[in-house]
């Protein structure tokens, strides 16, 4: 239905992994905006993945969406890592790439600048193959639930990254705050929450379908992890923004936090 906004049950059926692909992560081709945003995200999540920092066994992403940019950096550091999105559309995006079967999305690009960071652009190749060896399962994911992985039995992880993705799963503040004591509660004591959020913004555009997103403030974001017995370590702001794609986005966060001992 024309200005029909999205949210829910309805990704299941309406959200389009390619058209979503095309529009924010094309990116030798895509507009600027969408572009230095991608920048912003690689750039930060080198920064927290480099070798002597953040690692571990075990990285959980939740609400990877049909994407695998967001584990460049940590595939070097973590000896497993577990996707989850709510989707199986989602997840048959990013399995379609895990095996490299015909029209899976092509993610050089950010590979090779992944690499030039890393000092060698020409080792994106020897990259990819890491992701695929890194990535162990594909699960589905509700953050909503408070066990957000369901039956799935899940390690406690070392890191949970978790990407542009709670401020779509949540109808409001309350339900944004649970979300982030479930993620919590996928963590070791001491392991560490990643998350990147769109501030202010109240919906994007996936094709020609519309879908909610739930209106952050930074200062909202911060006040979550500390109430889920966290500490928050890093809150990066970028004003940076998508272009018409995305309504009201004023910036983004990208954010650090660790679990406390008694969360």
């Amino acid at each position: 239905m024309e200005g029909e906004l999205y949210k829910g049950e309805d990704y299941k059926t309406e959200f389009q992994p390619q058209n979503y692909l095309k529009t924010y992560y094309a990116f030798d081709s895509g507009t600027i905006a969408e572009n230095e945003v991608l920048k912003f995200n690689l750039n930060n999540l080198f920064e927290t993945f480099s070798p002597g920092g953040m690692g571990g066994d075990i990285l959980i992403d939740i609400g990877s969406g049909p994407t695998i940019y967001q584990l460049l950096s940590a595939c070097e550091v973590f000896r497993e890592i577990i996707m989850s999105d709510y989707t199986e559309l989602n997840l048959r995006e990013v399995d379609k790439w895990l095996k490299k079967e015909p029209g899976a999305y092509d993610w050089s690009p950010a590979v090779q600048y992944v690499c030039e960071l890393e000092g060698d652009r020409s080792k994106w190749q020897e990259k990819e193959a890491r992701v695929r060896r890194t990535v162990k399962r594909l699960l589905t994911c509700d953050v909503n639930q408070p066990r957000p992985l369901g039956s799935a039995q899940v390690p406690a992880a070392d890191c949970v990254l978790s990407l542009l993705a709670l401020e779509c799963a949540c109808r409001d503040v309350d339900a944004y705050q649970a979300a982030i004591q479930n993620l919590v509660g996928l963590l070791k004591p001491g392991g560490h929450l990643v998350t990147l959020v769109a501030l202010r913004c109240c919906e994007y555009m996936v094709g020609s379908r519309k879908f909610f997103v739930l209106s952050l403030e930074q200062e909202t974001v911060e006040k979550a992890l500390q109430e889920a017995g966290c500490q928050v370590l890093k809150c990066q702001y970028s004003p940076n923004k998508y272009s018409e794609a995305f309504c009201l986005n004023e910036g983004f966060c990208f954010v650090v936090a660790r679990k406390g001992p008694g969360a």
